[in-house]
C-alpha cells in the first residue's frame, strides 16, 4: 500500500513574513505550539525557521532577538513535496537533506507540513521491527542446529552432513581426519 503526503501531512502550517524578528517568529511559535514556520515573502514561502535554526543562529551566537530579522537566519532554499508524492521519496529527501520537516506546496501555496515524526507515526510496526534488530544486535548468537548442508570450512567441498567442531563446520571425512590427529 502506497502512503501519500496528503495522507499524514499536518495542517494548519503557520507562516510568518521575513522581515518579522527572531522575537516574534520565538513568540508566535509559543502561542501557537509550533517547531517551525514557514518563512514568506509577500505571501509567497521563501524558506522555513525551525526551533532549532532559533538556538543555534541566535540564542547559542549570543545575538538579541529583537534586532535579528527572520530573513537572516531562515532556512533555504525551501526544499519542499507534493501532496501527490509517496511517503517514502518525502523520507528520502529529508535524510537527503538532513532536515526533519519538509513543507507540502501545491500550486504555489504551502498547504501541510509533513515530518519525519508524521513518517514515522504511520508505520508503528517498523519502528517496532528496528526496537528489536537493535536488541539483535546485542544478542548472543548461539547455533541450535547439530548438522546443516554447505561447503566445508577446511577441504571446500560440499557435504549434506557439516557439523560444528572447533567452532568450524567440517564434512565427516575433515570430523574423522581431525578425530585422527588428536
Amino acid at each position: 500500500m502506497v502512503i501519500l503526503v496528503k495522507d499524514i501531512m499536518s495542517k494548519p502550517v503557520i507562516s510568518i513574513e521575513e522581515n518579522k524578528t527572531a522575537e516574534d517568529a520565538g513568540k508566535l511559535m509559543k502561542r501557537t505550539r509550533k517547531g517551525c514556520l514557514i518563512v514568506t515573502k509577500k505571501n509567497k514561502p521563501v524558506g522555513i525557521l525551525s526551533d532549532s535554526d532559533l538556538i543555534k543562529r541566535v540564542v547559542a551566537t549570543n545575538l538579541r532577538a529583537k534586532q535579528v530579522k527572520i530573513k537572516d537566519i531562515m532556512s533555504k532554499p525551501l526544499v519542499s513535496v507534493k501532496t501527490t508524492d509517496n511517503i517514502l521519496a518525502a523520507v528520502r529527501k529529508m535524510k537527503k537533506s538532513n532536515i526533519h520537516r519538509l513543507p507540502v506546496i501545491e500550486q504555489g501555496k504551502v498547504v501541510g507540513l509533513i515530518s519525519m515524526y508524521d513518517a514515522a507515526r504511520t508505520s508503528p510496526e517498523m519502528l517496532d521491527l528496528l526496537e528489536y534488530r537493535l536488541k539483535m544486535k546485542d544478542m548472543q548468537f548461539d547455533i541450535k542446529e547439530e548438522f546443516t548442508s554447505g561447503i566445508c570450512e577446511v577441504c571446500g567441498n560440499y557435504s549434506e552432513d557439516l557439523r560444528t567442531t572447533n567452532d568450524k563446520w567440517l564434512c565427516e571425512d575433515c570430523r574423522e581426519e581431525g578425530e585422527i590427529e588428536l
